[in-house]
């Protein structure tokens, strides 16, 4: 079978599933919308489908080796401003980040498998998983065994990728680190509320978050190695509900990102100890809470070169290599990678005209659902190529 080819015959339907997705958009670990139509439509395909954890999963084929087929497919909390007529209508969800390209897409792979069933060397295993916006997804799934049962021997997963760029491009890191590692916090500051007139009564729970928030960007000043890419940001700041009463806590959440090991482990014990130290300084106290803890993404550069040579068998038009690509975002597949032999790799959604203007992340962004075959041919051909030459 020549995927390519087919899933060009299944785009209609590709595109479909994924404005299903688009238009009943969910966010974090509990999709029950997204979970339904996932398992309904591999059930109509043919392949017995399972929960696991908060996502689904299936197996094609059987024994030999097994490669997982991942897409992640949960959008994001904020409005969308697409003008697309599926556009999500909540005004609270958005699928601004094209997860819904990656399930519809794996759909699509899932059933050219299933018709191709026969002639597979071994065991294709799909991973469809909520909540990566949340770094939470992939370990939800590893938890309720997606790894096991049969054991993984290797990973894939494509992620689309909106802007001002032509469709056939593929995107990829087999050298380096591809995406920086995130550790999410929260810091609960506690004080004593008081009259603000009279804040020497209190303790100033704002004042205090005011001194850890310039403390902690001097950790990426002075502590943070300089030929390391590292990055520290507090995003959430919340206190207070009157101009005249200083309360009693202070919240703040940020993310620490970084490609380097060694920085990422001493920034880490860092700011706990400034966020301590500080608000002891000026009489208060810190409860700390960890959000997210994901690894960078670094792909198996072996596989990546491997996975690639497959692609290019299926004479996809525009076809063209982006090597090297290195990102300061991040991503909850490096769960995975760390596990398991993995790669991971973008492939344009864009236009070449005023659509693309938008990045992903934004209530306006757009994507080019030409892409749709790209990725559903892509990943059968990987599989279905992989175990048999393994």
């Amino acid at each position: 079978m020549n995927y390519y080819e087919r899933a060009l015959e299944l785009k209609h339907e590709i595109i479909t599933n994924r404005r299903y997705f688009h238009t009943n958009a969910e966010v974090g670990l509990n999709m029950p919308k997204a979970q339904a139509y996932v398992m309904e439509k591999l059930e109509s395909y043919g392949i017995k489908a399972y929960k696991c954890g908060h996502g689904v999963t299936a197996t094609i084929g059987k024994d030999g080796k097994c490669i997982l087929l991942r897409a992640d497919m949960d959008a994001l909390p904020m409005p969308e401003e697409s003008g697309e007529k599926f556009a999500c209508p909540t005004g609270t969800e958005a699928h601004a980040c094209g997860h819904d390209f990656h399930a519809a897409m794996l759909l699509g792979a899932a059933k050219m498998l299933k018709e191709n069933e026969e002639s597979l060397k071994g065991t294709v295993k799909l991973m469809f998983q909520p909540a990566e916006e949340t770094f939470e997804g992939s370990r939800d799934m590893i938890e309720a065994g997606i790894l096991e049962n049969p054991p993984v021997d290797v990973a894939l997963a494509y992620h689309v990728s909106p802007g001002q760029m032509p469709i056939g491009l593929v995107m990829y890191n087999s050298q380096s680190t591809m995406m920086f590692s995130v550790d999410g916090f929260r810091i609960e500051i506690k004080g004593k509320g008081s009259h603000g007139a009279y804040p020497h009564t209190g303790i100033d729970p704002i004042n205090i978050g005011v001194h850890i928030h310039l403390a902690l960007q001097e950790l990426i000043a002075r502590e943070a190695d300089p030929s390391a890419a590292c990055v520290l940001t507090i995003g959430k700041f919340v206190a207070g509900a009157a101009a005249n009463i200083i309360p009693d806590t202070a919240v703040m959440e940020g993310t620490l990102r970084t490609n380097n090991a060694e920085v990422r482990e001493k920034i880490v014990r860092r700011i706990k100890e400034v966020a301590q130290l500080t608000a002891a300084v000026y009489g208060g106290s810190v409860k700390i809470e960890e959000l997210s803890c994901v690894p960078p993404l670094i792909c198996d550069g072996a596989l990546t070169n491997e996975m690639l040579g497959y692609m290019k068998e299926l004479n996809i038009p525009g076809f063209t290599e982006y090597p090297g690509v290195s990102a300061s975002a991040s991503e909850d597949f490096a769960t995975i990678a760390e596990k398991v032999p993995s790669t991971f790799m973008y492939l344009s959604a864009g236009f070449l005209d005023e659509r693309g203007t938008y990045s992903a992340h934004n209530p306006k962004v757009r994507f080019n659902e030409d892409v749709c075959p790209i990725g559903a041919s892509c990943l059968a051909q990987c599989a279905q190529q992989w175990l048999a030459n393994h």
